[in-house]
């Protein structure tokens, strides 16, 4: 019998088990490099949208852009000067909503949003957005969330 076959391989030959620490951040900039893939092509869009994961506030509006209604929370997706992309659980039955987003602790941003289209995910969720048509009073200042 050879002794090539009785000896060890070696060490630069076997095969490398990252830690658990670099397994765990491996998957992490997996996940992260879903989320932002590199584009194949030019961006279609004339106005950058940039991630905007907040929790916000969406009030039906009325025609002259005023409250009508209860005020629900949603997840923020994306946000650009030209309007908002965000989750949410339930269908909206509404075209037109106010948008309140929070500047600080006692003040909150509040645009008439457009809602111009919703997708169904497969998560449960809807994932919708629209246009910023002008800026409204928000409905949330002076209110504790």
């Amino acid at each position: 019998m050879s002794s090539a076959l009785l000896s060890p391989p070696l060490a630069s030959q076997l095969p490398t088990i990252p830690s658990a620490e670099e397994s765990v951040r491996q998957q992490v900039w997996g996940v992260l490099s879903g989320l932002y893939p590199r584009r194949k092509g030019p961006e279609r869009r004339s106005v950058q949208r940039v991630p905007y994961p907040q929790l916000l506030y969406l009030t039906p509006a009325d025609d002259e852009g005023l409250p009508n209604g209860q005020s629900i929370a949603v997840i923020g997706k994306h946000l650009s000067e030209g309007g908002l992309g965000f989750y949410h659980a339930e269908p909206l039955p509404y075209r037109h909503m106010i948008a309140s987003l929070q500047r600080t602790e006692s003040h909150w941003a509040g645009f008439l949003l457009d809602i111009r289209w919703t997708c169904f995910t497969q998560f449960g969720w809807y994932d919708s957005g629209g246009q910023f048509l002008q800026t409204v009073p928000s409905p949330m200042n002076g209110q504790t969330p």
